[in-house]
């Protein structure tokens, strides 16, 4: 299988790594915005080209990994190369995946091509965890917890404050609510009892520290609703102590089974991961084996991690997978 990658970030970086871990997958051009001759990647022997090049590769690529940023990139980006590739992307604005969708399935299906949208741990991994503990236990209640990992994006929102140098923040969940979920109890839970948030954050030199931290703790739909500790800290610090980009979280779903629902069952799913980016990218090389196994069997269009059969995502045999997995 023949892989390109569109950006070359910490998502692009990943997916070149886990190539280098799936032997039936080749990484056969690098795709980028930047001068081509600036970037240096991994792999040996392996061209980079400028993203405007894209159309005159078409034929030399099976799978291309789109690692653009769901907020400007995917939305244009993943229709616009499913016109000449099957793709598969990471997009992530949950509200935004039903118009992602029909926006990538449109294109797939007039150019005969299969697409993948919104693969990852969440969505992606996570969502199918929901998918399957809702239906085995339709009587019951979802919980999703995510960290303690860096947020991408609340970080970048902390350096978008006037006399904010740079800055990490961390998402946490709250001990005592996971305990109450874990207990079978179905306890409900508002945003800040789920969740706090951490951060840390360099200012520029004489700076005021107080309205930064005023700023970022009244911030609507990234602060506000959550407890939130800001810790000021030297540009020294941050690079040593926070330089890493780890993740996880969990999906829990409490619910009851029997005649007169006299038992409690709770089903758990957990990730701890020391990079966020580097396990998405695993996560995006996997189903990209299932994307060009669709498209060879003419299933064309725009596809979620829910239309796909789990036995896509593996190299092994049919025979190979009942045999040691089943």
């Amino acid at each position: 299988m023949k892989i390109g990658i569109l950006g070359y970030g910490n998502l692009g970086k990943g997916v070149e790594c886990a190539i280098k871990q799936n032997p039936d997958c080749e990484l056969t051009a690098v795709f980028t915005r930047r001068d081509p001759s600036t970037v240096k990647i991994l792999t040996s022997g392996v061209p980079v080209y400028n993203v405007s090049e894209v159309e005159k590769h078409k034929d030399e690529v099976d799978v291309l990994i789109i690692c653009g940023g769901s907020a400007t990139d995917l939305p244009k980006q993943t229709p616009e190369y499913a016109k000449y590739f099957n793709v598969i992307d990471s997009f992530d604005t949950h509200a935004k995946i039903p118009e992602h969708f029909a926006n990538v399935d449109k294109v797939a299906k007039d150019f005969k091509h299969t697409a993948l949208i919104s693969c990852g741990w969440d969505p992606g991994l996570f969502s199918l965890n929901r998918l399957y503990a809702n239906c085995i236990l339709p009587n019951g209640k979802d919980y999703t917890f995510w960290g303690k990992g860096v947020s991408q994006g609340h970080s970048d929102a902390i350096r978008r404050i006037e006399g904010v140098k740079d800055g990490k923040q961390y998402t946490i969940p709250v001990q005592a609510a996971l305990d109450a979920v874990r207990s079978g109890s179905n306890p409900d839970l508002t945003t800040r009892q789920k969740h706090t948030r951490e951060c840390f954050v360099v200012a520029e030199e004489g700076a005021d520290k107080a309205r930064i931290e005023k700023e970022i703790k009244e911030m609507p739909n990234y602060f506000a609703d959550y407890d939130t500790t800001v810790h000021f800290i030297s540009e020294e610090e941050l690079k040593r102590d926070h330089s890493g980009i780890p993740h996880g979280g969990f999906v829990i779903r409490s619910g009851k089974t029997g005649w007169d629902n006299e038992f409690n069952n709770v089903i758990e799913y957990s990730l701890k991961l020391d990079s966020n980016p580097a396990f998405t990218s695993s996560v995006l090389v996997a189903y990209a084996r299932a994307v060009y196994r669709l498209n060879k069997e003419g299933s064309l269009g725009c596809k979620t991690v829910f239309d796909v059969a789990p036995a896509y995502l593996s190299p092994l045999s049919g025979e190979e997978i009942r045999a040691h997995l089943l």
